[in-house]
């Protein structure tokens, strides 16, 4: 691997995890173009494959943290988590299936969805003490089961860890806090991830040094992310407002560039 190479996939990984340490959530989907289009990754089915493994590795690691602080709505999560995996296995199926630049522009629109998504103003949450229980399964089970397929289904096409998807959609089915939805998430970023990695490497669509040099930087990313977050901390709203407006200019690039 050329030297430029290294440090390109290093800096792409540092970039993931500064946006995933800034924002909380999001910087995986900006994996596959930096992989195609800064580091060089000629097939977009091996791109998507071994972003799956970096961000599953960078989602389990950061889901430590947030367990700790009791921010993680376990049952919840394993719901959303079971009917996800069955959505990302369809998925990771079906997006292997089709031709690589036909995906490209798939996921190009759904970026340019995400980020005018993203641009919305969130709603006022006022149930952070909601817990999946016998006399609650009425109610968030019918919510939770069929947006966690959908969501799963996506992450599993293109490759995604799917947290820009998953927290608004845990927040839709449980109006629990943004704080837990984030939490939460990466309980089941790391189950989807692990399911569209497992069925990407099976297949050989797996650069696993390239794998490593995304991980290694994610974390020291994720590390600069953090603490930079603290700092700007006030002006969250305004960081993830020029997030969305880079997600929407690089979904139309990639979309344009695969057309």
């Amino acid at each position: 691997m050329a030297v430029i190479t290294i440090i390109a996939a290093l800096a792409s990984g540092c970039l993931i995890g500064l946006v995933l340490g800034l924002v909380g959530g999001g910087g995986s989907i900006l994996a596959v173009p930096l992989l195609i289009y800064v580091v060089g990754v000629a097939s977009p089915h091996a791109a998507i494959g071994t972003a799956s493994v970096a961000v599953t590795a960078n989602a389990l690691a950061s889901l430590v943290g947030h367990a700790r602080a009791g921010r993680v709505k376990w049952r919840c999560a394993g719901v959303f988590a079971l009917s996800g995996v069955a959505g990302a296995a369809l998925g990771a199926e079906l997006g292997k299936s089709i031709d690589g630049k036909r995906l490209l522009v798939f996921f190009g629109l759904l970026m340019i969805g995400v980020g005018l998504s993203m641009l919305r103003k969130r709603r006022a949450l006022d149930v952070p003490d909601v817990r999946l229980t016998r006399d609650s399964a009425a109610t968030l089970l019918p919510r939770l089961l069929p947006i966690g397929f959908g969501v799963g289904f996506a992450a599993g096409f293109f490759g995604i860890g799917g947290g820009f998807l998953i927290v608004p959609g845990l927040i839709l089915a449980t109006s629990m806090p943004l704080s837990y939805a984030v939490g939460t998430s990466l309980v089941i970023v790391t189950a989807l991830g692990l399911t569209t990695a497992t069925s990407y490497a099976a297949s050989g669509f797996v650069d696993w040094t390239m794998t490593s040099l995304l991980i290694i930087g994610g974390v020291a990313g994720t590390l600069a992310g953090m603490s930079l977050g603290r700092l700007l901390s006030s002006r969250k709203g305004m960081l993830e407002r020029a997030f969305a407006s880079v997600v929407i200019a690089v979904g139309t690039y990639v979309t344009a560039a695969s057309l």
